[in-house]
């Protein structure tokens, strides 16, 4: 591969990003269409249920009678089964592109490999694998949903100078800044799903939505296993769609959705139930007993922490990761490290 077709799907890598948070549980696709060595026609999977990158990069092609002689480079190979939409792999076939370059093949098993056996068998020059570390990287959430039948789980929290998340009395207000609190409503914006344990649902009162941020709300999720958190909280506002997983009763409203899980494995069997709801990706935001749950079952794959000179003295402990973070970040005065669980 040459330095041009790496540029080419750098750039379709940087289409697909534009569909973060929007195409969920699809996986975010990026397409850019090249005659020469110019670009004719670029697209992305811009929200679910709607058209794919293929498609939407040639439909920005002021002429297709290039395209047998064109090369198309994306970012994922592209799909041979009827979803919301028609194979991207048959209208390859249909518009006779002369050549696919892609990122890497899509291990879900409606398509792996079978995109790839259709070009071929319409006579099209497909080469695989160019960025492919790159490509499998964007869509993390996707993939972990598809091989390990869970979310790709996030654990997020803000902790003192002096390693406590909240004070003796769970009031934790506010550790990180304004700006790093802005940053974490986009991340909400940017995940399937956001989860609370039973005493920040309580004492915190959080409405777990998307202020400071233009994007969808995230399906909000409470652990409650005796059914003991007041009906007046936010949480049960039925304003945005819930789920409120414990150990009495399944119920289903409009909004609000009890499910019971059994105690053993709560954390492995509450994945699994999510995971069966087609939820991708999953921010776990607190509180620290939750947090821990998820750290020592070993179910997590990203841990982002908010850290500052403020301190407590005494009070509720953060919780520690046994390994050292991969980026740290700098959020005015906040300090924010990033974790990436490797054994997963």
């Amino acid at each position: 591969m040459s330095n041009q077709d790496i540029l080419f799907m750098q750039r379709a890598l940087e289409l697909a990003g534009n569909g973060k948070g929007r195409v969920s549980p699809n996986p975010m696709v990026g397409c850019v269409i090249v005659h020469g060595d110019k670009i004719i026609g670029e697209g992305w999977h811009a929200k679910y249920g709607e058209g794919h990158a293929e498609v939407n990069a040639i439909n920005s092609v002021n002429d297709i009678s290039l395209l047998p002689t064109s090369t198309c480079y994306v970012t994922l190979e592209p799909c041979s089964h009827h979803g919301k939409t028609p194979p991207c792999a048959d209208l390859l076939v249909q518009m006779n592109i002369g050549k696919v370059v892609i990122g890497c093949i899509d291990q879900n098993p409606l398509v792996g490999g079978k995109g790839v056996e259709k070009l071929k068998a319409a006579g099209i020059i497909v080469e695989t694998g160019l960025l492919e570390e790159e490509c499998k990287k964007i869509n993390k959430r996707f993939f972990k949903s598809i091989g390990q039948n869970r979310p790709y789980v996030i654990l997020k929290w803000a902790q003192t100078k002096d390693g406590f998340v909240a004070r003796e009395n769970f009031n934790s207000k506010w550790i990180s800044n304004e700006a790093s609190r802005t940053l974490v409503h986009q991340w909400r914006a940017e995940e399937d799903a956001i989860l609370v344990g039973f005493n920040t649902a309580k004492y915190d009162n959080p409405t777990l939505n998307v202020r400071d941020w233009n994007g969808e709300n995230p399906l909000r999720i409470v652990f409650d296993k005796a059914l003991d958190l007041s009906e007046e909280l936010h949480l049960f506002d039925k304003t945005i769609p819930t789920l409120v997983y414990n150990l009495e009763k399944d119920f289903k409203s409009k909004n609000l959705e009890f499910v019971k899980v059994e105690e053993a494995d709560f954390i492995t069997n509450f994945l699994k139930d999510i995971g069966d709801r087609g939820v991708r990706s999953l921010i776990v935001e607190g509180g620290s007993k939750v947090l821990n749950d998820f750290i020592s079952s070993d179910l997590w794959d990203e841990a982002r922490v908010f850290s500052n000179a403020t301190t407590f003295v005494k009070g509720i402990k953060a919780p520690r990761l046994e390994i050292n973070s991969s980026e740290v970040i700098n959020v005015l005065n906040d300090t924010l490290e990033i974790y990436i669980n490797e054994k997963n």
